[in-house]
């Protein structure tokens, strides 16, 4: 046995002395993988510097203002741009002129209204003028302070409601607020009538807690807030002084916020861009809010943004730059460069809009895309993601002497023919529709739940259709299995968060409680579309294991903090008419239809993350404000063309696939090593848990069997969540408890490596196939049956250094049949085997 043992690992470090001639960066994960496949990766070469480029234009934000009452404001941002896409903040180096001074002052970039009338602002910077149109209305009224409007936004920018002071459930020192201002009502009772005398005072204002805690007059947990001398000192105490009053109704609703400029290209560390936010109201007012928005970055590393909104460089890379202000979060993208950088993009190939845009975006990146993949590798890696199989060394020897120059996409028209294209699909939806059998779903529906599943995907129904008839199914889980959706979960306010979660990639989970703190979500928001589903109705059928899924016609959904019985209305969209209607349907048609701007880009998304091992937004499933895509405008365009390909996901891989970014080398060179999330080389990907065993039993002419699956059945065919093998659990199959995409497993770890190297998967495998044994007694060479196990195993052949130790290692035994299944196994642990590259 240890004989036996040692004789493995003779092998395996051939084959892994080998490989270490890779490239680098390949080298690190791939330790199996043929040097000599690799395209040499392009280098750019020297440019003009960034500091001689010229500018080209002058931008001015906002582009019209409009002042309304004696409060209003308005600061105005000028953003310079450079013919190389550079940007530099000159907010404060323009010529500022107002056309009728008698209608507008200014103090540095900020107006103020004087007089009502309309006059112009004229911007001069170098040989650059831009005319800002200003229109000034009610300049002498001065309006009460707002409860819900201006003094609720102090406590959001001060941090007051957040979840780590007073907005934590329980409050903080004996005083709560709802988090990020969800209740204002709530807030103002608790603020104005507990503890009277002492949080608000209207005798001495300046002495009551609301105004000495947060300036730090007296001890103060939080620390000092605001000075006395500051804009949410002064908002506060002329609302005490004019006696605290609530907001005698309503009041204009924040619809949305815009943040300027929209995006940002900075020129080394330390450069700077003020922003500008704007909030738009219900009554068609617009209001200069950024001194009450709370700013973040998702990447401090590159990018750092200051309270009063100044952004400022730091290290080379993106940073997605957030304002928030009521229940509005908005984002602007800022890119950092290294001062002066040098860099001439080098022209490659598009083959489709997928990779002009990606290439739209890696120019302002300043990075070069690696170069294609080798032949070997796209079948492989175009096998496995379309078909979730590996080639047959026929095959591999066919596809490599073929000359056709348009071969490629004629091998991903031939797989996506093929029934895998079809099984492996239905694997990854019935993740998403949590297909399995529990207490309340019996193996019977589950089976034919599975199975119209399948036949949809089999008869190309299209997506839109799909999604219609499974929300707005009724009847048996026997007679309509698509009904077992509901049967599967049966809290009505799940059933919502899954259907947004899978169908639109939002978690909308948070928003149950509380608004959402970095998305536009709220809780009006999710209780609103909740109760779409509140007439859901459940009852036995004749057979005990089957229930009937009907609409109760009753049924709403009420609002816990005011008590209101909620209206259905879409997320993000209007209140529909439902009179006589199923909810479910009417949901189920917005939600497939154009009107729905998340249904075809977060398909689109999905699709997108399984062919590159992650999304364009990622998670597939976290959409949302502060987890921006990395290249809105492709997620755009994919989203536009599925739904023009009537939602054919045939038409959608075909693009994908035969675009030069999927096809592009995991090689990397000098600007796109660093580079994780651009889609500028292929990233390694560890094969799914069902695909590995698959694999691993075709090559070892193998048969598995799993429940309610005849033998020799593929691990990706198994309907039934909860049915697994200790191979499968080890490698992360999806139990499909929960909707979330983090239940497929896909990341490598040591007790995978453990088993593969002293499990049963390979070692009996190999024994039971028998496959040496057979090659030996029809006479082949061994070496012929090395070039063999390498077309199986990893899509090539040896090359001439792994050859010539592996055939003197075996010419040392007369025997060659321990050795050629010691290589057999090596190869089956390699990672070159166990990723696909």
């Amino acid at each position: 046995m240890i004989a036996n043992f040692t004789r493995h690992l003779q092998y395996a470090v051939i084959v892994v002395a080998c490989h270490l001639t890779l490239c680098s960066s390949i080298a690190v994960a791939l330790e199996n993988e043929n040097s000599t496949t690799k395209p040499a990766a392009a280098t750019p070469t020297a440019a003009t510097a960034a500091v001689d480029a010229a500018p080209t234009e002058l931008l001015v934000f906002p582009t019209t203002v409009d002042l309304t009452t004696n409060r209003d404001l308005q600061s105005l941002v000028c953003q310079l741009v450079f013919d190389n896409g550079i940007t530099r903040d000159v907010t404060h180096r323009v010529n500022l002129e107002i056309e009728n001074p008698q209608l507008v002052r200014r103090s540095s970039n900020i107006l103020y209204p004087l007089a009502d009338g309309e006059t112009r602002v004229k911007i001069s910077y170098d040989k650059f003028t831009v005319d800002v149109p200003v229109k000034v209305q009610n300049a002498v009224v001065r309006p009460p302070i707002s409860f819900k409007n201006d003094v609720m936004p102090v406590f959001a920018k001060t941090g007051c409601n957040s979840g780590s002071c007073h907005g934590a459930a329980r409050g903080k020192d004996g005083f709560r607020l709802s988090l990020y201002g969800f209740d204002p009502q709530g807030d103002y009772h608790r603020l104005t009538r507990e503890m009277l005398g002492r949080r608000i005072n209207l005798a001495t204002p300046a002495e009551c807690m609301l105004i000495a805690k947060p300036t730090e007059a007296v001890p103060h947990t939080g620390g000092a807030l605001f000075k006395p001398e500051s804009q949410y000192y002064e908002t506060l105490m002329e609302w005490l002084k004019n006696g605290a009053q609530n907001d005698p109704g309503e009041v204009p609703a924040v619809t949305g916020i815009e943040v300027y400029p929209k995006s940002g290209l900075l020129d080394g560390a330390e450069e700077q861009q003020q922003l500008a936010v704007v909030a738009k109201y219900s009554d068609g007012t617009d209001r200069d809010v950024t001194s009450l928005s709370y700013f973040s970055t998702n990447n401090e590393n590159a990018v750092n943004v200051s309270q009063t909104g100044v952004v400022t460089a730091k290290n080379r890379g993106e940073s997605f730059v957030m304002a928030r202000f009521d229940t509005h979060t908005v984002g602007v993208d800022f890119i950092t460069l290294p001062k002066s950088h040098a860099f001439t993009w080098n022209d490659v190939q598009e083959n489709n809009y997928i990779d002009t845009h990606i290439h739209k975006k890696l120019r302002k990146l300043r990075i070069q895309p690696s170069e294609v993949c080798s032949d070997n590798e796209f079948l492989r890696r175009a096998s496995l993601d379309i078909c979730g199989t590996v080639p047959t060394s026929e095959q591999v020897v066919a596809f490599i002497a073929d000359e056709d120059p348009n071969k490629r996409a004629k091998l991903v028209d031939e797989l996506l023919e093929r029934k895998e294209f079809v099984e492996l699909w239905v694997m990854k939806w019935s993740e998403l529709l949590q297909i399995r059998s529990t207490r309340l779903v019996s193996y019977k529906s589950t089976l034919l739940y599975y199975n119209w599943l399948q036949q949809q995907i089999a008869d190309e129904i299209p997506v839109d259709q799909m999604v219609r008839s499974l929300l707005g199914s009724e009847g048996g889980t026997f007679s309509s299995p698509a009904t077992n959706y509901y049967q599967n979960e049966q809290n009505n306010l799940k059933v919502a968060e899954n259907v947004a979660q899978v169908f639109m990639g939002m978690r909308i989970q948070c928003t149950q409680c509380h608004n959402h703190p970095f998305d536009r979500w709220t809780m009006d928001d999710y209780y609103s579309f909740a109760a779409f589903f509140a007439q859901i109705g459940r009852k036995p059928a004749e057979d005990p294991r089957e229930q009937i899924v009907f609409n109760r016609r009753g049924g709403e959904t009420k609002h816990p903090v005011t008590g209101a019985m909620m209206k259905p209305k879409f997320l993000g969209g209007e209140v529909p008419d439902l009179k006589g209607r199923d909810r479910r349907v009417v949901m189920a048609e917005w939600l497939a239809s154009p009107e729905n701007p998340y249904f075809a880009k977060n398909l689109a998304n999905i699709v997108w993350a399984h062919f590159f091992g992650k999304g364009i937004v990622n998670e597939v499933d976290d959409v949302r404000v502060s987890n921006p895509a990395v290249n809105p405008e492709l997620l755009d365009d994919l989203g536009k063309k599925f739904a023009e390909y009537n939602f054919d996901f045939k038409k959608m891989v075909r693009d994908i696939c035969n675009s030069r970014t999927y096809q592009l080398s995991t090689s990397t060179n000098e600007t796109n090593e660093s580079d994780l999330t651009n889609f500028s080389h292929s990233s390694l990907r560890r094969i799914r848990a069902e695909v590995l065993l698959d694999v691993i039993s075709k090559i070892t002419e193998t048969k598995d069997k799993f429940r309610g699956l005849p033998l020799g059945a593929r691990a990706v065919q198994i309907a039934d969540g909860n049915t697994s093998n200790y191979f499968l659990t080890t490698f992360g199959r999806a139990k499909r408890e929960t909707v979330c995409a983090c239940e497929v497993k896909m990341e490598p770890n040591l007790s995978q490596a453990l088993h593969l190297l002293n499990g049963e998967s390979a070692h009996n495998k190999i024994k039971q196939g028998n496959l040496v044994k057979r090659m030996l007694d029809e006479q082949k060479s061994p070496e012929e049956i090395v070039d063999e196990l390498y077309l199986r195993c990893l899509t090539r052949q040896p090359n001439d250094t792994e050859r010539q130790q592996i055939m003197d290692e075996l010419n040392k035994e007369e025997n060659k049949q321990p050795g050629l299944e010691d290589l057999f196994w090596a190869l089956l642990n390699s990672r070159e085997f166990v990723f696909n590259h």
